[in-house]
């Protein structure tokens, strides 16, 4: 409570506008956690989605490798790895959540096959090559949901400190200190009025003895009239 203010209407009418602004502050972040928190959520449904998707293409990509060096031979394969010719690029992005940042992810390839010959060369070098490329593609978009998630949990962190803050402490501070100038205001009231009717009542005193001495003096100035008249 600001006791420290002094108890006047002017310092009252700040504080209720003030008070409404907290009031508004306080629904408009009320509002923007609760978007905040729902796509927070969204984002960690996918991102658990995508992280057991790269868990399993990373796995049959290992698989195919693995069967095609068992086949052809681990130098064979070394040799082939050393023809492949893919050109690749992430481009990184933005989009903005309720003000929050959050980026964007996207990986393409240019394949510039046939990277070798067909002949002599198992099915499963390809498929190798195929599945890294994919799990490479679900590795960008989940770093993008990580990434995402870490800024929006932050985000919702500081924004539920400033709803708390206003909702316990701002908004009743200002309606107790509100209440409490309220009191003052009306008992400065209460006493004003009661030092005016005092002051009242003794102006009506001192004009009423004034007339009662008014009235002394006229009598006593006629009762002098009547004697010397009769003494004529």
């Amino acid at each position: 409570m600001k006791t420290n203010l002094a108890p006047t209407r002017s310092n009252l009418l700040k504080l209720a506008d003030d008070l409404k602004f907290a009031e508004l502050g306080h629904e408009l972040l009320d509002q923007k956690r609760s978007i905040l928190v729902g796509e927070l959520l969204t984002l960690v449904d996918q991102a658990v989605d995508y992280e057991g998707r790269v868990v399993t293409a990373l796995a049959e990509a290992q698989s195919s490798l693995s069967d095609a060096i068992m086949q052809m031979g681990r130098l064979r394969v070394g040799n082939l790895a050393g023809a492949v010719n893919i050109d690749y690029s992430i481009n990184l992005g933005s989009r903005r959540v309720m003000g929050v940042s959050v980026p964007r992810v996207e990986t393409t390839f240019t394949d510039n096959s046939p990277y070798f010959s067909s002949e002599d060369t198992s099915i499963l070098a390809e498929l190798s090559i195929d599945r890294y490329r994919t799990t490479l593609q679900l590795m960008g978009r989940l770093a993008e949901l990580k990434v995402s998630i870490m800024r929006l949990a932050r985000e919702v962190k500081k924004t539920i400190r400033k709803v708390n803050a206003l909702e316990k402490i701002v908004i009743p501070d200002n309606k107790e200190t509100m209440a409490w100038m309220r009191g003052r205001i009306e008992e400065q009231e209460r006493e004003n009025f009661i030092l005016l009717k005092v002051v009242k009542d003794r102006m009506d005193r001192v004009e009423e003895e004034s007339r009662a001495l008014k009235s002394l003096q006229s009598n006593d100035r006629v009762h002098k009239e009547d004697f010397h008249g009769s003494s004529v």
